[in-house]
């Protein structure tokens, strides 16, 4: 292995380390958010919850898209 295949495997892991940032980022607010709504609609708990959970899934598709990114190139 040379030098320069070294170098980029790990700028790789950097990358997909930066790439993780936001969709944590993106969930820490959507929870929260939930929550603030949970607390002043306490009826609407159900829905809010089940919303949460679909935003997460599309939030956290992102974080493997990069992941999957990061093995393939």
């Amino acid at each position: 292995m040379n030098e320069t295949t070294t170098t980029f495997d790990g700028l790789q892991s950097i990358g997909y380390g930066i790439a993780t940032i936001g969709p944590g980022i993106g969930i820490g607010m959507l929870v929260g958010k939930t929550v603030e709504g949970m607390a002043r609609q306490p009826e609407m708990a159900g829905q809010l919850r089940t919303t949460m959970f679909l935003g997460i899934a599309f939030v956290e598709a992102l974080a493997l898209i990069g992941l999957v990114a990061g093995f393939l190139f």
